[in-house]
């Protein structure tokens, strides 16, 4: 049988948001916890540091070390992984959560932003999957990349955003093609509204009537990680049908305004033609 109890897991980008919600949830499963970000020291602009998520993770009956990194160095990406197996003395999971995001015309798209983007989105879940690997491979696990399904038509306005994004989704495909054999899957993570976190307030991207809480990640990354990697197979998940899939049918609670159903803002902004699966009533 799986289970995330005791197993160790790294999730990057773990100092605030989205990273830092899944770390505190699979800590409640009684995982060891290998929590990487930039972020030690306070910011006012954006709250959360990583020693803020370790004591959390511990709060919640979990063990959890802190490793301050720049996920655009390949080689603190290979030390990272080191310093997992080392402290923990192996390896079952690697979420790669930590991204960056800017929307503009390919015209407008300074090359240094541009770098940047690529950088932590896809180098960086390539580095840290390439160095993971080996280690996944010797009791099986899972990657998962914090990415979404692939629709060309959302391009327009964001194509080097999404190209970067895709980048990752991609790379799941093909390690979970070619590490089958091994007992490693890999699949990809996103949301259908848009989520409340610290990118979505500073960027103005909606209203608290239109978010849901960061939560609802969490637990879908929870029940996705819960799953027996030797039985898994990639898919490019939302987290409404996994959590279905684990008996979730009520999402009224990962609102953040309580009386406003959030619109589909996220998935629709990377497939424009996504389309609601009617309810099964009876």
């Amino acid at each position: 049988m799986w289970t995330l109890k005791d197993k160790v897991v790294i999730v990057t980008g773990a100092s605030r948001g989205v990273g830092a919600a899944c770390a505190v949830a699979l800590a409640r499963q009684g995982a060891k916890l290998v929590l990487a970000s930039k972020t030690l020291e306070p910011d006012p602009r954006l709250p959360g540091t990583l020693l803020d998520t370790q004591r959390d993770c511990e709060a919640a009956g979990g063990e959890a070390l802190v490793v301050q990194m720049d996920a655009r160095d390949s080689q603190a990406c290979d030390a990272l992984v080191a310093r997992a197996v080392e402290h923990f003395g192996g390896l079952h999971v690697l979420v790669n959560n930590a991204g960056a995001i800017f929307w503009s015309p390919v015209a407008d798209w300074p090359v240094k932003r541009f770098d940047l983007v690529f950088g932590v989105n896809m180098r960086a879940a390539f580095a840290l999957s390439r160095a993971a690997i080996p280690h996944l491979r010797k009791e099986g696990g899972h990657v998962l990349m914090m990415s979404p399904p692939i629709n060309p038509e959302a391009l327009p306005g964001k194509a080097p955003y999404l190209v970067s994004k895709w980048g990752m989704t991609a790379l799941a495909m093909a390690i979970d093609a070619e590490e089958q054999a091994h007992g490693v899957a890999a699949c990809a993570l996103w949301p259908v509204t848009a989520i409340q976190t610290a990118a979505t307030v500073n960027l103005g991207m909606g209203s608290a009537a239109e978010w849901r809480s960061v939560d609802i990640l969490a637990d879908a990354t929870v029940a996705l990680l819960a799953r027996d990697p030797r039985a898994s197979r990639f898919r490019a998940w939302l987290d409404e049908d996994i959590l279905r899939e684990a008996g979730v049918t009520d999402f009224k609670k990962y609102r953040c305004d309580p009386d406003s159903e959030p619109s589909p803002m996220s998935i629709l902004l990377v497939d424009p033609s996504w389309k609601k699966e009617p309810e099964v009533k009876g």
